[in-house]
């Protein structure tokens, strides 16, 4: 039987290419389990969890050894090395296989096992990019001014307060002040 994961990391993002590949890989939608709004980083994810537990149930054994757990690529599935590894020691402990994009991980192959470190290293490091490119974004934002933290929330009045010289607040009644 094939389980299914895919993930995306904001809930803008669409799920729609992942479903569409893992469906591709004879994953049946039923058996596809999702996250959104989740980074790779995080463990604790519902849908993952689901997606696991389908294959590594032992008293219900949705998932029996010789089962592949199908995730379209190795990003999807965990953003660090050490999560990646948690995972397919998981995996293999039960006899389940790990497709990534339709190849099949062995973990008992020494090139395998290389390919698939190479890999998930390449993803904490695609990660870890991301992360430092949102802080220096950030610190340059800041310093011109354009980043200021989260913003209040206003309700219908703010609009009449609103300048573009002065940071949206909101109205006290007693405020005299006109910013027009």
């Amino acid at each position: 039987m094939l389980v299914g994961y895919a993930r995306v990391s904001t809930e803008d993002q669409d799920l729609t290419a992942q479903r569409d590949a893992l469906r591709a890989l004879g994953v049946a939608p039923k058996r596809t389990y999702v996250d959104h709004g989740l980074t790779g980083t995080n463990r604790e994810r519902p849908g993952l969890r689901e997606a696991l537990a389908a294959c590594l149930r032992e008293a219900l054994a949705a998932c029996r050894e010789g089962d592949t757990l199908v995730v379209t690529k190795l990003d999807r599935l965990a953003r660090s090395l050490p999560d990646a590894r948690d995972i397919v020691e998981d995996l293999t402990n039960r006899g389940v296989k790990l497709s990534l994009g339709g190849s099949v991980h062995d973990p008992t192959d020494p090139v395998g096992r290389l390919l698939f470190n190479v890999l998930a290293m390449i993803a904490e490091f695609e990660a870890d990019l991301t992360r430092m490119r949102t802080r220096e974004g950030m610190r340059v934002a800041k310093a011109k001014g354009r980043l200021r933290g989260k913003q209040i929330q206003c309700g219908s009045s703010c609009s009449r307060w609103s300048s573009p010289l002065v940071p949206r607040a909101c109205a006290t009644s007693t405020s005299s002040t006109s910013w027009r």
